[in-house]
Protein backbone atom coordinates (compact mmCIF):
# COMPACT_ATOMS: atom_id res chain seq x y z
CA UNK A 1 0.00 0.00 0.00
CA UNK A 2 2.75 2.42 1.00
CA UNK A 3 4.83 1.33 -1.97
CA UNK A 4 1.92 1.96 -4.36
CA UNK A 5 1.30 5.38 -2.86
CA UNK A 6 5.00 6.23 -3.13
CA UNK A 7 5.14 5.22 -6.78
CA UNK A 8 2.07 7.31 -7.57
CA UNK A 9 3.55 10.31 -5.77
CA UNK A 10 6.81 9.93 -7.69
CA UNK A 11 4.94 9.75 -11.01
CA UNK A 12 2.89 12.84 -10.18
CA UNK A 13 6.03 14.68 -9.09
CA UNK A 14 7.86 13.70 -12.29
CA UNK A 15 4.88 14.80 -14.38
CA UNK A 16 4.69 18.16 -12.63
CA UNK A 17 8.45 18.72 -13.07
CA UNK A 18 8.18 17.81 -16.77
CA UNK A 19 5.20 20.18 -17.12
CA UNK A 20 7.16 23.00 -15.49
CA UNK A 21 10.28 22.43 -17.61
CA UNK A 22 8.35 22.12 -20.87
CA UNK A 23 6.27 25.21 -20.02
CA UNK A 24 9.40 27.27 -19.46
CA UNK A 25 11.22 25.90 -22.53
CA UNK A 26 8.33 25.78 -25.01
CA UNK A 27 6.17 28.55 -23.60
CA UNK A 28 8.82 31.14 -22.65
CA UNK A 29 12.37 30.47 -23.89
CA UNK A 30 11.50 29.19 -27.40
CA UNK A 31 8.96 31.96 -28.25
CA UNK A 32 11.35 34.64 -26.97
CA UNK A 33 14.24 33.16 -28.98
CA UNK A 34 12.18 32.93 -32.18
CA UNK A 35 10.77 36.44 -31.69
CA UNK A 36 14.25 37.82 -31.03
CA UNK A 37 15.72 36.22 -34.16
CA UNK A 38 12.76 37.36 -36.27
CA UNK A 39 12.97 40.93 -35.00
CA UNK A 40 16.74 41.02 -35.40
CA UNK A 41 17.02 39.49 -38.88
CA UNK A 42 13.57 39.91 -40.47
CA UNK A 43 12.02 42.84 -38.63
CA UNK A 44 9.91 44.04 -41.58
CA UNK A 45 8.41 40.62 -42.31
CA UNK A 46 7.94 39.78 -38.63
CA UNK A 47 5.85 42.92 -38.16
CA UNK A 48 3.51 42.20 -41.06
CA UNK A 49 5.38 43.78 -44.01
CA UNK A 50 3.82 47.14 -43.20
CA UNK A 51 3.96 50.04 -45.65
CA UNK A 52 4.05 53.62 -44.37
CA UNK A 53 3.03 56.88 -45.99
CA UNK A 54 3.22 60.31 -44.38
CA UNK A 55 4.44 58.74 -41.15
CA UNK A 56 1.58 56.29 -40.70
CA UNK A 57 0.95 52.68 -41.67
CA UNK A 58 -1.33 52.45 -44.70
CA UNK A 59 -1.39 48.68 -45.11
CA UNK A 60 0.59 45.52 -45.68
CA UNK A 61 2.36 44.57 -48.87
CA UNK A 62 0.91 41.07 -48.40
CA UNK A 63 -2.79 42.03 -48.49
CA UNK A 64 -4.65 43.59 -51.42
CA UNK A 65 -6.69 46.76 -50.99
CA UNK A 66 -9.44 48.46 -52.95
CA UNK A 67 -9.17 52.06 -54.14
CA UNK A 68 -12.72 53.33 -54.37
CA UNK A 69 -14.42 56.70 -54.15
CA UNK A 70 -16.14 57.44 -50.82
CA UNK A 71 -19.73 56.26 -50.65
CA UNK A 72 -22.43 58.90 -51.10
CA UNK A 73 -24.21 57.29 -48.18
CA UNK A 74 -21.79 55.49 -45.82
CA UNK A 75 -24.66 53.60 -44.19
CA UNK A 76 -25.96 52.17 -47.48
CA UNK A 77 -24.68 48.60 -47.67
CA UNK A 78 -26.25 48.11 -51.11
CA UNK A 79 -24.43 51.02 -52.78
CA UNK A 80 -22.10 49.81 -55.50
CA UNK A 81 -18.47 50.79 -54.98
CA UNK A 82 -17.02 53.06 -57.68
CA UNK A 83 -13.25 52.82 -58.31
CA UNK A 84 -11.18 55.97 -57.82
CA UNK A 85 -9.48 56.10 -61.20
CA UNK A 86 -6.59 58.31 -60.15
CA UNK A 87 -5.06 55.23 -58.52
CA UNK A 88 -3.80 51.98 -59.96
CA UNK A 89 -6.51 49.39 -59.47
CA UNK A 90 -5.95 45.87 -58.09
CA UNK A 91 -7.40 42.60 -59.29
CA UNK A 92 -11.16 42.08 -58.92
CA UNK A 93 -12.15 40.63 -55.56
CA UNK A 94 -15.41 38.82 -56.27
CA UNK A 95 -14.38 36.15 -53.80
CA UNK A 96 -14.69 38.49 -50.83
CA UNK A 97 -17.73 37.81 -48.71
CA UNK A 98 -19.47 40.01 -46.17
CA UNK A 99 -18.81 39.68 -42.47
CA UNK A 100 -21.54 37.88 -40.53
CA UNK A 101 -19.51 37.10 -37.41
CA UNK A 102 -19.31 40.62 -36.04
CA UNK A 103 -21.70 42.97 -37.80
CA UNK A 104 -20.24 46.03 -36.04
CA UNK A 105 -17.23 45.96 -38.37
CA UNK A 106 -16.81 45.47 -42.11
CA UNK A 107 -14.17 42.77 -41.94
CA UNK A 108 -12.58 41.40 -45.12
CA UNK A 109 -13.08 37.68 -45.57
CA UNK A 110 -10.69 35.77 -47.79
CA UNK A 111 -12.10 33.33 -50.29
CA UNK A 112 -12.58 32.34 -53.91
CA UNK A 113 -15.74 32.50 -55.99
CA UNK A 114 -16.13 28.69 -55.89
CA UNK A 115 -17.58 28.81 -59.41
CA UNK A 116 -16.47 26.61 -62.27
CA UNK A 117 -14.97 28.03 -65.44
CA UNK A 118 -18.22 27.49 -67.37
CA UNK A 119 -20.48 28.99 -64.69
CA UNK A 120 -22.76 31.57 -66.39
CA UNK A 121 -22.49 34.03 -63.48
CA UNK A 122 -18.69 33.87 -63.50
CA UNK A 123 -18.61 34.32 -67.29
CA UNK A 124 -20.82 37.40 -66.96
CA UNK A 125 -18.58 38.80 -64.20
CA UNK A 126 -15.57 38.46 -66.49
CA UNK A 127 -17.39 40.10 -69.40
CA UNK A 128 -18.51 43.01 -67.21
CA UNK A 129 -15.03 43.41 -65.74
CA UNK A 130 -13.45 43.42 -69.19
CA UNK A 131 -15.86 46.07 -70.46
CA UNK A 132 -15.14 48.21 -67.38
CA UNK A 133 -11.36 47.87 -67.81
CA UNK A 134 -11.59 48.95 -71.44
CA UNK A 135 -13.85 51.92 -70.63
CA UNK A 136 -11.99 53.08 -67.53
CA UNK A 137 -8.51 52.92 -69.04
CA UNK A 138 -9.22 54.42 -72.45
CA UNK A 139 -8.27 58.09 -72.72
CA UNK A 140 -8.46 60.71 -75.44
CA UNK A 141 -5.06 59.64 -76.75
CA UNK A 142 -5.02 55.96 -75.80
CA UNK A 143 -7.64 53.35 -76.64
CA UNK A 144 -7.61 49.95 -74.93
CA UNK A 145 -8.29 46.99 -77.19
CA UNK A 146 -10.08 43.87 -75.89
CA UNK A 147 -6.97 41.86 -76.71
CA UNK A 148 -4.90 44.15 -74.48
CA UNK A 149 -6.75 43.13 -71.30
CA UNK A 150 -4.77 40.50 -69.29
CA UNK A 151 -6.46 37.74 -67.32
CA UNK A 152 -5.66 39.19 -63.90
CA UNK A 153 -7.55 42.38 -64.78
CA UNK A 154 -10.84 40.48 -64.97
CA UNK A 155 -10.43 37.56 -62.53
CA UNK A 156 -9.93 37.43 -58.79
CA UNK A 157 -7.23 35.32 -57.16
CA UNK A 158 -7.95 32.19 -55.15
CA UNK A 159 -7.83 34.16 -51.91
CA UNK A 160 -9.42 37.33 -53.28
CA UNK A 161 -6.69 39.29 -51.47
CA UNK A 162 -3.85 39.20 -54.02
CA UNK A 163 -1.74 42.37 -53.48
CA UNK A 164 -0.02 42.12 -56.88
CA UNK A 165 -0.97 42.63 -60.50
CA UNK A 166 0.88 41.69 -63.67
CA UNK A 167 3.18 44.25 -65.33
CA UNK A 168 0.82 44.07 -68.32
CA UNK A 169 -2.16 45.19 -66.24
CA UNK A 170 -0.09 47.95 -64.63
CA UNK A 171 1.04 49.19 -68.05
CA UNK A 172 -2.56 49.15 -69.24
CA UNK A 173 -3.43 51.67 -66.51
CA UNK A 174 -0.50 54.04 -67.10
CA UNK A 175 -2.24 56.45 -69.50
CA UNK A 176 -5.34 56.77 -67.33
CA UNK A 177 -3.32 57.33 -64.14
CA UNK A 178 -1.12 59.90 -65.87
CA UNK A 179 -4.12 61.81 -67.18
CA UNK A 180 -5.99 61.79 -63.85
CA UNK A 181 -2.95 62.97 -61.90
CA UNK A 182 -1.70 65.51 -64.47
CA UNK A 183 1.54 63.60 -64.97
CA UNK A 184 3.31 62.55 -68.14
CA UNK A 185 3.02 59.01 -69.41
CA UNK A 186 6.81 58.71 -69.14
CA UNK A 187 6.71 59.61 -65.43
CA UNK A 188 4.09 57.00 -64.59
CA UNK A 189 5.67 54.38 -66.86
CA UNK A 190 8.98 54.88 -65.03
CA UNK A 191 7.17 54.40 -61.74
CA UNK A 192 5.74 51.07 -62.92
CA UNK A 193 9.12 49.87 -64.13
CA UNK A 194 10.73 50.77 -60.80
CA UNK A 195 8.13 48.71 -58.91
CA UNK A 196 8.09 45.67 -61.17
CA UNK A 197 9.59 42.62 -59.48
CA UNK A 198 10.88 39.64 -61.41
CA UNK A 199 10.40 35.96 -60.71
CA UNK A 200 11.52 34.85 -57.25
CA UNK A 201 15.07 33.47 -57.49
CA UNK A 202 14.76 34.00 -61.22
CA UNK A 203 12.45 31.04 -61.92
CA UNK A 204 9.57 30.87 -59.41
CA UNK A 205 6.27 32.62 -60.02
CA UNK A 206 5.67 35.45 -62.48
CA UNK A 207 6.80 39.10 -62.72
CA UNK A 208 4.52 41.26 -60.58
CA UNK A 209 3.76 44.76 -59.34
CA UNK A 210 2.60 45.42 -55.78
CA UNK A 211 -0.36 47.80 -56.06
CA UNK A 212 -0.07 49.34 -52.59
CA UNK A 213 3.65 50.03 -53.01
CA UNK A 214 3.01 51.49 -56.47
CA UNK A 215 0.18 53.75 -55.28
CA UNK A 216 2.25 54.90 -52.29
CA UNK A 217 5.02 55.92 -54.69
CA UNK A 218 2.45 57.59 -56.95
CA UNK A 219 1.19 59.63 -54.02
CA UNK A 220 4.73 60.82 -53.28
CA UNK A 221 5.24 61.72 -56.95
CA UNK A 222 2.07 63.81 -57.11
CA UNK A 223 3.17 65.81 -54.07
CA UNK A 224 6.39 66.86 -55.80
Amino acid sequence: MNSSFGNTARLIGAGLRALLVLTVVCGVIYPLAVTGVAQGLFSDKANGSEIESDGRVVGSSLIGQTYNLPKKNPDDTEEVAVPDLKWFQPRPSNGLGSNTVNTDYSLILSGATNRSGDNPELIQWVKNAKAAVIEDNSTATYKVKPTDVPADAVTSSGSGLDPDISPEYAELQVHRVAERNHLTVAQVDKLVNEHTKGRTLGFMGEPRVNVLELNTALKELTKG
